[in-house]
């Protein structure tokens, strides 16, 4: 006995509402996933490229504080005020807080020291003085105090690699801004020699960003 045909509609049966939405939740979790994946992609090279300029910035401080002359000199030296270690004292600065002290060295030098500064990092044009204005100057400014005022000191470096330095007396704005802090140890880590240590810090970052490193000197 011949079987009936099968109906024309359900050979040609389309999706159920099942299908569909099982469909539609396969792709937002992959969507959500690669969204999720872009985001900590582009944190992570945010953050890489913070830390990148905090090492930078720890190392031209160390720099610094190790280029300036020691107390062992025939006549007092006010350079020697940012590396000397008060007498008595087995330290000088601090990684916790900001310090701004009167310091006497041995030499007899003395003066009102601030064993932190801030540094922000901009592209500026340095109020039209860039050599490059189409691409801008890396520019770099450092916070000082001056006869009880703060002074901005920024250095632009320019593609052509020309150097501008420039004071002002505001800070400027739009940048980024790192905190330098330092600690001078007498004696460490053997007599006759100090420990230089700067800790710079990306403040309200996210995540956070810190960078310390260490040097030794007479």
């Amino acid at each position: 006995m011949l079987q009936p045909p099968v109906p024309k509609r359900n050979r040609e049966r389309g999706f159920t509402l099942m299908e569909v939405l099982a469909s539609i939740f396969i792709l937002m979790v992959g969507s959500v996933s690669m969204a999720l994946l872009a985001s900590t992609m582009v944190t992570r090279g945010r953050q890489s490229k913070y830390i990148a300029l905090a090492s930078t910035l720890t190392s031209e401080k160390l720099e610094d504080l190790n280029r300036w002359p020691g107390t062992n000199q025939s006549s007092p030296d006010q350079s020697a005020l940012q590396v000397c270690v008060p007498t008595g004292s087995s330290s000088v600065g601090s990684l916790t807080s900001d310090i701004l002290q009167t310091t006497t060295c041995a030499s007899g030098a003395s003066g009102t020291i601030a064993y932190y500064d801030d540094v922000s990092i901009d592209l500026s044009n340095i109020s039209g003085n860039c050599v490059n204005g189409t691409y801008g100057c890396f520019a770099e400014t450092v916070s000082s105090g001056s006869a009880g005022a703060m002074v901005y000191t920024t250095t632009a470096h320019s593609p052509d690699g020309t150097i501008i330095t420039a004071n002002a007396t505001t800070a400027p704005t739009n940048s980024l801004v790192f905190h330098r802090r330092w600690i001078i140890e007498a004696n460490t880590p053997v007599t006759g020699t100090r420990r230089l240590t700067v800790l710079t810090t990306l403040p309200n970052s996210m995540p956070a960003i810190s960078f310390q490193m260490s040097t030794v000197r007479p």
